[in-house]
């Protein structure tokens, strides 16, 4: 861990430095207060000023709030006070964030036409405004004692909170203000948990961790017809076999949320994967208390599992850009490399009657960010061939945001389950 330096009434200070996103500790550290304004705080961020709070909790929630308005509002906010030139993203580099570097190869490619290349230039726009917004407000920072306290006014008790996000502390630590809301917000999920109509039941998910906010996947995996189903006849999706039966793999699993889906409906075996160690975490605790007795398994792996399966489920992130936060690891996937993976390894785990079913929306196509027709391509060179996709839209509220700029595709979107077999 980095460790972040400041003077304060004329004493060096010094904690451990922790962002979840890995941005580096500011090397220039302003002490600031109640009387700091959202103006005068967006002028020392966009500096690179490390901004330490140490007023009011609400009112330091209130300043970000105010800064995050004048960013957006502002077409200059994503700039970085560098005579102009963007800012070099989350790692350095020479002045492009990563997804910049993709829409310059996007563009360079003329791969799409004009209303495909247009979407995807707002797309890409909107991604590195939200990069340079979410790194200015990012340094906004507090400091949290050796167990976890919070030494501001009128601040809640977060140390269990931080403990179920972050593990024991190891001493004092500075984390960005808005990271720290996320830890808050996603315990307030932990405890209370997601409601689950295809399951009739709640996932709590764990901080770090993708919820399943978007029901229509959900039902797809609750309402397909399994293959062992569908091999002793029955394909009705009401009459799944009232004997458990099939060994499943469940990729990504994330909450377990879908594993629990395969399981109460009847599959014997479930391997459940995650890259993530919190997620292997929160699903073996989500499936433990919706399938007690179950036969399944949790593992950390990057992606499959040893062996074959009868039916392996995935629902990889569905654009490919960068991630700005961990959360954001669940929806986008630099060159989609996750679903490039799933595609081309499936024929090596799964049995000579298996079924892989690939959950994904076209909202990359109506981006212009794949190629129309590039995803059957790649299907069929793997060796596989499509033996149904069933469709549905979406129900989240951005598809019907009409002020949302990528508005025309968000609405348009249509999400998939993709049958996938052997040829």
């Amino acid at each position: 861990m980095t460790t972040i330096r400041w003077t304060e009434d004329g004493i060096g200070r010094a904690a451990d430095w922790h962002s979840e996103n890995g941005a580096p500790p500011p090397a220039t550290v302003q002490i600031i207060g109640d009387e700091t304004t959202a103006d005068e705080a967006c002028r020392s961020a966009r500096a690179g000023v490390g901004l330490l709070w140490r007023g009011d909790f609400h009112n330091g929630r209130q300043l970000v709030q105010a800064m995050s308005r004048r960013l957006r509002g502002d077409r200059g906010g994503n700039r970085e006070a560098t005579g102009g030139r963007r800012s070099g993203g989350r790692r350095g580099g020479r002045g492009r964030s990563r997804d910049r570097r993709g829409r310059d190869q996007f563009v360079s490619s003329g791969d799409s036409d004009g209303p495909a290349l247009d979407a995807a230039l707002s797309f890409f726009a909107e991604r590195d405004a939200i990069e340079q917004r979410a790194r200015l407000l990012g340094r906004v920072v507090v400091e949290l004692g050796s167990d976890f306290d919070l030494a501001l006014r009128r601040a809640p008790d977060v140390a269990a909170a931080c403990r179920a996000a972050y593990g024991p502390s190891d001493g004092p630590v500075c984390v960005s203000l808005t990271e720290l809301g996320g830890v808050l917000s996603a315990y307030e999920w932990q405890l209370r948990g997601v409601e689950i109509p295809a399951l009739g039941d709640s996932v709590h998910p764990r901080y770090g961790v993708f919820s399943p906010v978007r029901g229509e996947y959900l039902d797809l995996v609750a309402q397909t017809p399994l293959p062992w189903g569908r091999q002793a006849g029955s394909v009705s999706p009401g009459t799944d076999s009232a004997q458990p039966t099939g060994t499943a793999f469940d990729l990504g699993t994330g909450t377990g949320v879908l594993a629990a889906i395969l399981l109460r409906r009847g599959a014997a075996t479930v391997v459940a994967t995650d890259i993530n160690p919190r997620a292997v975490a929160c699903a073996s605790e989500n499936l433990d208390r919706l399938c007690p007795g179950a036969d399944v398994s949790v593992i950390e792996a990057d992606l499959f599992p040893p062996g074959r399966a009868d039916l392996i489920v995935c629902n990889p992130p569905w654009l490919p850009a960068q991630p700005t936060s961990a959360l954001e690891i669940g929806i986008y996937d630099p060159d989609s490399a996750v679903l490039h993976r799933f595609i081309e390894r499936l024929t090596d785990h799964l049995t000579p009657a298996g079924e892989g079913w690939l959950i994904i929306s076209d909202l990359a196509e109506r981006l212009g960010l794949r190629p129309s027709g590039e995803l059957r391509e790649r299907i069929e060179a793997a060796g596989l061939r499509v033996l149904e996709r069933i469709d549905t839209v979406p129900r989240h509220s951005r598809a019907a945001d009409t002020a949302d700029a990528l508005h025309a595709a968000r609405s348009a979107e249509v999400t998939s389950l993709w049958r996938l077999g052997l040829r």
